[in-house]
């Protein structure tokens, strides 16, 4: 190992320990991931479950104690409505109905 990689890895854990005030930090949820925020892969998640839907709302909201994030979808006739929890990207709550009018 060269001088240079020894002073990377050196400054890395000194920035490391700097951030963390040295005690151990949770890894982050998979809903914070990747740089975005939580309602924008919470829009990721939705559009999964209804793929090429269009989405027509986000909202944050609170559900059983919880924080989620509510993406409304519409796809020709068919409204989706899915909560996507902020702590861990789950669906805890997805809706599907056919517009008859």
């Amino acid at each position: 190992m060269n001088t240079r990689s020894r002073l990377v890895i050196a400054l890395g854990a000194g920035a490391l320990v700097g951030l963390t005030g040295g005690a151990a930090q949770a890894a982050p949820s998979p809903a914070a991931t990747h740089g975005k925020s939580t309602c924008e892969r919470a829009v990721e998640i939705a559009k999964k479950k209804a793929p090429s839907a269009r989405v027509t709302d986000v909202e944050r909201d609170r559900e059983h104690g919880r924080q989620v994030c509510q993406v409304e979808l519409e796809k020709g006739r068919w409204e989706y409505e899915v909560h996507v929890a902020l702590d861990n990207g789950k669906i805890v709550k997805f809706e599907r109905e056919y517009d008859d009018d």
